[in-house]
């Protein structure tokens, strides 16, 4: 629409969320984000993500390449006139056979050519043939890439996302293996004549973790009374038999003065289900809700509360309810994320405030991180 266009938004779905408003969840989602060196960033205006990608993945890789790029030993197999490493005796065989007067030799080699290297210049290239990248970016990916001279590209179909590990000595690939995933793992289409583009949405399931993550880690940076954390809860079962049964794991569990709020975050292209023309609440969340809240509080106290906060979309039915079910408060309520930033902190302060009372925004944390003051205060 003419409203979206104007706005710069990000659609997905039938949801509008300003592209700038992804550039804060991913403030909260990762606080290397926060740092100066991300400053430049932060100030711009994106009529595009792939364009925001490209200027968060720029800045970033300039900046690990300053550290140096992380390295791992990987294993080598070289044909030698002397041993290095462990002797391959059956490809040594096979040499003297054919006469050869080679050992066949198997040694690890500390190199920069791994995986994670890998995925930053894979997403590196997709990026600069985009017509949507403006030129500035691609100056700067281009000059990044010159130092990747010695890493070899992948298939984006071939990363096992999973079995990433982070330790130590690659900690700070972490946001940049996030930024990668979001643009291999949820934007890469196959066009008809085999070649690859970039689709103009992220996907559900990428920015459902986003938002979770976002939502989350808002209330962890401006909140740390309320103990953020997922949790995970217990069967209440009376015979002490639990094999077989799924574990119970919050997306957030916020917890005050002895009350508990359960938060479910749902990102859904649909906020409501639909049978025979009527509307209402997904029916399985509902239940997931309200078996977390009946098992955490075991005693009855009533002081267990959930709520299904769903990022609202356009549809003309927007939830906002709440329910007493068996002595526990049971709410369903949205977060519109096509709002100014501020506008969207003032709805989770208010999350938070209807249910322990407070409501009031804590800024005595944020003095050292004017990254996130402004983000709050002005929306920049």
């Amino acid at each position: 629409s003419e409203m979206c266009i104007r706005d710069r938004c990000l659609m997905t779905n039938d949801k509008g969320i300003l592209i700038k408003n992804i550039y804060y969840m991913l403030t909260y989602a990762f606080q290397s984000l926060r740092q100066s060196n991300y400053d430049s960033v932060a100030t711009e205006d994106f009529e595009n993500i792939h364009d925001m990608f490209a200027a968060i993945l720029g800045k970033g890789v300039a900046n690990q390449l300053k550290q140096g790029l992380y390295k791992e030993y990987i294993l080598q197999s070289e044909e030698l006139s002397v041993l290095r490493g462990k002797l391959n005796l059956q490809g040594t065989i096979k040499n003297r056979i054919q006469h050869r007067q080679k050992l066949a030799c198997e040694y690890d080699e500390l190199s920069e050519n791994n995986l994670l290297n890998r995925i930053l210049k894979t997403t590196m290239m997709i990026l600069v043939r985009q017509k949507t990248v403006k030129p500035d970016r691609k100056v700067l990916l281009k000059k990044n890439l010159i130092l990747f001279e010695n890493v070899d590209m992948i298939e984006p179909d071939q990363i096992r996302w999973d079995g990433i590990r982070y330790q130590r000595n690659n900690q700070s690939y972490r946001m940049l293996m996030n930024i990668c995933y979001l643009v291999l793992g949820s934007l890469l289409l196959s066009t008809d004549k085999g070649e690859t583009k970039l689709a103009v949405f992220l996907d559900e399931r990428s920015t459902h973790s986003l938002y979770e993550k976002f939502i989350l880690e808002y209330f962890r940076y401006h909140h740390p009374e309320y103990k953020a954390n997922p949790d995970t809860i217990p069967w209440n079962i009376d015979d002490g038999m639990i094999d077989f049964l799924p574990s119970m794991v919050t997306d957030i569990t916020l917890k005050s003065a002895g009350k508990v709020l359960i938060i479910d975050a749902k990102y859904y292209g649909h906020t409501m289900q639909t049978q025979y023309d009527v509307s209402s609440i997904h029916s399985g969340n509902l239940y997931q809700i309200f078996a977390y809240v009946k098992n955490l509080d075991r005693n009855q106290t009533g002081n267990v509360a959930g709520m299904l906060l769903y990022a609202k979309t356009q549809e003309q039915i927007t939830p906002n309810n709440k329910y007493s079910m068996d002595g526990n408060t049971i709410w369903v309520r949205t977060l519109d994320l096509n709002l100014p930033f501020p506008q969207i902190a003032e709805q989770l302060e208010k999350i938070a405030g209807d249910y322990f009372g407070s409501g009031k925004f804590d800024r005595t944390g944020i003095g050292t991180d004017r990254r996130c003051k402004e983000i709050i205060e002005y929306g920049i």
